[in-house]
């Protein structure tokens, strides 16, 4: 007679709230993300990948600072946008009418983000991260892609993303939200 063993079932994952992470584990400077509870961390970003970041964070700290419309920030920084959903965006444009969501983290929605895909994070930037943007209401998305030499542009549009602008190469892609800001891959890389 064959005794049947069952599996045994799986470990439940630890469910996290942001504060909680807060109380309980270190600073650190690893890419760390809250999706639904459950905390999400990334390798660090590669040479290439942290050089599009820089350069195109320049070029729209710049802009904004020069037309006094808000401010800009570069990863990693926390954007809380609930108790078990925090983002950590590669960059993020806050517009001076917004600055309330500033506190000790950014509780809120920022009015852009940017996320350059890399190779392990394709999916998450294009379709998970896109539809949470899109879910939470923020204005515009920027997807770099290092790999087609692209620079997408979504803009919301009665609650849902459409491109708004792309630009492949030398050509530029243009911001909505930030009327008059332009920038090309070609532009990033040097």
């Amino acid at each position: 007679m064959a005794i049947a063993t069952l599996p045994r079932p799986a470990k439940a994952k630890r469910l996290w709230t942001y504060d909680e992470m807060l109380a309980n584990l270190p600073e650190t400077n690893q890419p760390t993300e809250l999706w639904n509870g459950e905390i999400i961390t990334t390798p660090a970003p590669s040479p290439s990948h942290q050089g599009l970041v820089t350069n195109l964070c320049q070029e729209l700290h710049r802009f904004v600072k020069e037309n006094k419309l808000g401010r800009v920030f570069v990863s990693p920084i926390d954007i809380v946008l609930t108790q078990h959903r925090v983002v950590q965006p590669d960059i993020v444009f806050i517009a001076a009418a917004n600055q309330g969501i500033i506190q000790d983290r950014i509780r809120g929605v920022p009015d852009l983000a940017v996320e350059v895909v890399s190779e392990s994070s394709w999916r998450r930037d294009r379709i998970e991260k896109k539809a949470l943007y899109e879910q939470f209401g923020l204005p515009e998305y920027w997807i770099v892609d290092e790999e087609s030499r692209t620079i997408e542009v979504f803009a919301l549009v009665k609650g849902v993303y459409q491109l708004h602008s792309r630009g492949t190469g030398t050509e530029a892609a243009k911001s909505k939200l930030l009327s008059g800001f332009k920038v090309s891959f070609g532009e990033l890389e040097r």
